[in-house]
C-alpha cells in the first residue's frame, strides 16, 4: 500500500472527521467524505473552515452521501459518534475492499477491544457497544486498525470547526504486531501535521483516553463544567480523583500498563482550558450520549473482573438521566 497514493473517506463529519478531513487535505492528499443531510451540504457549498493552532483554513473536499459513487477506499476512518456506528456501517459498505483498511476514532471501549487481545476474555463481544453483535458482524475484524484521538475540536456549525490545542493520534493493530500497514497509516497522518505514533500495546493508550473520558465527559453533563472546571477546581476535582481511582483499578486488571500520576493528569486536564467535552456538546444539541461506550462499557468490565465502581456509576447513572430528561429551562447552544 503506497501512502502517497492512497484512496482514503472520512465516514462522520462532525468536529473531529472534519478536522480530520482538512488536515489531511491540506497536505495535498485527496480525501473523500461520506456525509448527509444539512452536513453535506454545507460541505458542497462552503468545503472545510478549521481554525487550529496554525491558523485559519479552507479546504474543498469531495462530499458525498453515496458511498456507491465514492468507491472502494484504501483507509476508511471512522468518525460518527459510537451510537451512530450500527447505523453508519450498512450505509458505507461499498466503500469497504477485503483490504480497505477501517480505523475507527470513536470515544470509549471499542467494540473490538477483546480481539487478539490474549487474555481470558479473548474474542468475546462488549455488550454494553455492540449488545447484538451488528458492529462485529459488519466488519471483518482483521481489516480493523485501532486508534486513539487525543484531540479536542468544537464545531459551531456543519464544516465549521475550532480546535486551541495540539493533536495527537495514536494508531495500533489487535494482535499489537508492528506492520507495515501501521507504518502507512502513521505516514499519512504524519503528513497532515497530526503527531501519529504506531504502538504494540494499544491497549495501554486506550486506557489513558477511556479514562480521561469517564472522569469528565458524564459529569460535565450533569454539572455543565468545562474541562479546566473539571479539573481545576478544588470540589470537582475530588470527585474527578475519585472516578479516576476506580477506572485505573480496572485498567490495571485487565493487564494496562498506565504510568498516570494522578496529580499530573489533573493538572494536564485543567491545562486543556475552557473546554465543553464532546458529551457535553451533544447534550446541548439534544444529540444521543455516548455514554454506552464511555461510561456502560467500563462498568461491564469492571464487573467481569469483580471491581465496585460505585461513584463511576453513580455519576453514569445522573448524566442517563439529564440526558433523557433535560430539564425544561435548558438552553441548547
Amino acid at each position: 500500500m503506497n501512502s502517497s497514493s492512497l484512496r482514503v473517506c472520512i465516514a462522520g463529519a462532525g468536529a473531529i472527521g472534519c478536522t480530520l478531513a482538512a488536515r489531511i487535505a491540506l497536505s495535498g492528499q485527496p480525501v473523500n467524505v461520506f456525509a448527509r443531510g444539512k452536513t453535506l451540504d454545507a460541505l458542497k457549498r462552503n468545503g472545510i473552515h478549521l481554525h487550529d493552532l496554525e491558523g485559519r483554513h479552507h479546504v474543498t473536499v469531495n462530499a458525498s452521501d453515496n458511498a456507491q459513487a465514492l468507491g472502494e477506499q484504501d483507509v476508511v476512518f471512522l468518525c460518527t459518534k459510537a451510537p451512530s456506528l450500527t447505523t453508519l456501517l450498512p450505509q458505507i459498505q461499498p466503500l469497504i475492499g477485503p483490504d480497505t483498511l477501517v480505523i475507527p476514532m470513536i470515544n470509549g471501549v471499542p467494540w473490538w477491544y477483546f480481539h487478539g487481545e490474549g487474555g481470558q476474555f479473548d474474542g468475546e463481544r462488549i455488550a454494553s457497544v455492540d449488545p447484538d453483535g451488528v458492529i462485529h458482524d459488519s466488519l471483518n475484524l482483521d481489516n480493523v486498525i485501532g486508534c486513539v484521538v487525543f484531540m479536542t475540536a468544537q464545531s459551531s456549525a456543519p464544516g465549521v470547526v475550532k480546535t486551541h490545542n495540539p493533536y495527537r493520534i495514536i494508531f495500533g493493530e489487535l494482535n499489537n504486531e508492528l506492520t507495515p500497514r501501521l507504518e502507512t497509516v502513521c505516514s499519512l497522518i504524519y503528513r497532515a501535521g497530526i503527531e501519529a505514533q504506531g504502538s504494540d500495546r494499544i491497549r495501554d493508550q486506550l486506557w489513558t483516553k477511556i479514562i480521561a473520558n469517564l472522569t469528565s465527559n458524564p459529569v460535565s453533563v450533569v454539572t455543565g463544567a468545562t474541562l479546566e472546571q473539571i479539573y481545576g477546581l478544588p470540589e470537582m476535582r475530588e470527585l474527578a480523583l475519585a472516578t479516576f481511582h476506580e477506572a485505573m483499578a480496572v485498567a490495571t486488571a485487565y493487564d494496562a500498563r498506565l504510568s498516570m500520576e494522578p496529580t499530573t493528569f489533573m493538572q494536564f486536564g485543567a491545562s486543556m482550558g475552557a473546554v465543553r467535552t464532546s458529551m457535553l456538546q451533544d447534550f446541548d444539541k439534544g444529540l444521543p450520549l455516548e455514554l454506552a461506550a464511555i461510561g456502560d462499557a467500563v462498568l461491564e468490565m469492571a464487573a467481569r473482573v469483580n471491581i465496585p465502581m460505585p461513584i463511576t456509576r453513580s455519576i453514569v447513572t445522573l448524566a442517563r438521566f439529564c440526558g433523557e430528561h433535560p430539564h425544561k429551562d435548558h438552553v441548547r447552544h
